[in-house]
């Protein structure tokens, strides 16, 4: 082979080899930083939606000292300022944003005492569900003990998911395994502000949201995180603030709207392409406003 021959094969090959890099490039997405969660893209497909939980702070937490980490990730993504909570105390919020409806239930009983056999979003995904309960002792513990809560951890209540929950309701651990279509990570009750200083659970939320925004799902634009309180500090009015956090939701937006844990579901079930159960059929939906 003569050496102008040989000049235009290696031409050739430097040229394609600079084009499959530069294809390469083009297909890969630049990584999502945790200090700059949202505004990534203007709009995506989810396939994941994750639920953090707190416990009774109302919307006083907007704007206070004791959670700046709250407070800068409301900046650098997205707060209702209109958003209320079911009912007090703690249960029935749970089971309303789970199943769309309080069951009637007016306490914060064990899984003993409140056994349901109703449809919830547990049982609309089947096996496609997850939740991460932090300090539980083993596998969909129906007993609180310690810093673990039975009533902060829905999947246990209902009964015609028992299978499924022996399954699917772990010990919250890392890394998180954030793969299902839906992750409830349920705190313990020292790190959701219910019996610890505010500030420690500011501190736990920067930890785990963090390790959210690094997952494989939300780095490939496939998941939202919503966090929220299960009611507020026993204040009439039942407001909470709840965060959205997505690649496609605008950073620093606010949305008036008034919205409710029914929204949330249907929300999720919207998002998740599931059918609406009771309550939620009838909230309005925060997909379009928070650009979802």
């Amino acid at each position: 082979m003569s050496v102008r021959r040989l000049m235009r094969v290696a031409l050739a090959t430097a040229l394609l080899c600079s084009f499959s890099v530069s294809l390469s490039g083009a297909s890969t997405p630049p990584k999502i930083s945790a200090s700059a969660p949202c505004g990534a893209v203007h709009s995506t497909t989810y396939t994941h939606v994750v639920w953090i939980l707190l416990e009774n702070q109302g919307y006083s937490v907007v704007g206070s000292p004791n959670a700046p980490y709250f407070n800068e990730l409301s900046n650098r993504c997205a707060l209702a300022t209109n958003y209320f909570a079911i009912s007090h105390p703690s249960l029935p919020n749970y089971v309303a944003l789970t199943s769309g409806s309080t069951q009637s239930i007016a306490d914060d009983g064990e899984p003993s005492t409140h056994r349901l056999a109703v449809p919830s979003i547990f049982s609309e995904l089947g096996s496609k569900w997850r939740t991460l309960a932090e300090s539980m002792p083993g596998r969909c513990d129906h007993v609180t003990s310690g810093v673990y809560a039975a009533r902060h951890n829905p999947a246990v209540y209902y009964t015609n998911i028992a299978p499924a929950c022996q399954r699917n309701d772990v010990p919250l651990t890392t890394p998180l395994n954030l793969s299902a279509e839906f992750t409830m990570i349920v705190p313990n009750v020292c790190h959701d502000m219910h019996s610890c200083p505010v500030a420690d659970g500011d501190s736990w939320l920067k930890r785990f949201v963090s390790l959210i925004v690094q997952s494989p799902q939300y780095q490939s634009r496939s998941l939202v995180l919503f966090i929220t309180f299960d009611e507020n500090d026993l204040d009439a009015s039942n407001q909470v603030p709840t965060l959205v956090i997505s690649p496609s939701t605008p950073r620093g937006l606010r949305v008036g709207a008034k919205f409710t844990h029914y929204s949330l579901l249907r929300t999720t079930e919207n998002l998740l392409h599931l059918a609406p159960l009771a309550g939620a059929k009838r909230a309005p939906s925060m997909v379009g406003p928070f650009h979802l």
